[in-house]
């Protein structure tokens, strides 16, 4: 199954879903930046900064530091004068990192334990894929989630429906309908209404 991409089939959809969310990146309009997203806590340019901090993370943990010592390195705003620069050179420093001859078989130090790297490099990719959705409704872009990567982020994420919502992260699970295709079931688990897309985390 998808859940359990690895080698080139993971780096590949990894590398597709930064490739999505620097695509919605580029096209943000100039006042859109402090429009808001369906993160309610977030305006596009907050959404646009926490991937990118994740990004920058991917490196250093990948190097082999643990969480205390980057610190607060990439706290606050990382993206400057020139979000897109910023956004594009965080990207290709995380998508260079896991390509490494190797990497994915390391252990990286987490914020809630160790981890394989292709498990981080998974978990990486599910966020660029559900807040790639939440960047292109916050600009009024297609917000079509490609058929595999949404079915690849279903996957991993169902395994923890019962304490997505609990973690604090999601909101709570938005029903639909049983034969909803993947992209609209994954939407609903990490607590996305298509229907209202500004209204709710």
């Amino acid at each position: 199954m998808a859940a359990h991409l690895e080698g080139p089939d993971l780096l590949a959809l990894h590398a597709r879903a930064l490739e999505h969310f620097g695509a919605l990146v580029r096209a943000v309009p100039a006042d859109a930046w402090r429009a808001p997203t369906p993160c309610t806590d977030w305006t596009v340019r907050q959404l646009v900064n926490h991937l990118a901090s994740e990004q920058l993370w991917a490196p250093e943990l990948l190097a082999g530091a643990t969480v205390a010592e980057v610190g607060d390195r990439f706290d606050g705003d990382v993206l400057g004068d020139d979000p897109v620069a910023a956004w594009t050179a965080a990207a290709d420093a995380a998508r260079a990192a896991f390509a490494a001859p190797g990497a994915l078989e390391r252990t990286v130090h987490l914020s809630y334990g160790e981890r394989r790297a292709a498990g981080y490099a998974r978990e990486m990719t599910v966020d660029a894929i559900v807040h790639a959705w939440d960047l292109a409704q916050g600009i009024g872009a297609d917000a079509t989630v490609d058929p595999a990567a949404a079915e690849f982020a279903l996957a991993e994420l169902s395994r923890q429906a019962d304490s997505l919502a609990a973690s604090g992260l999601f909101a709570d699970p938005v029903p639909v309908p049983p034969d909803a295709d993947a992209a609209t079931r994954l939407l609903g688990l990490v607590g996305r209404d298509p229907a209202h897309p500004l209204g709710r985390r």
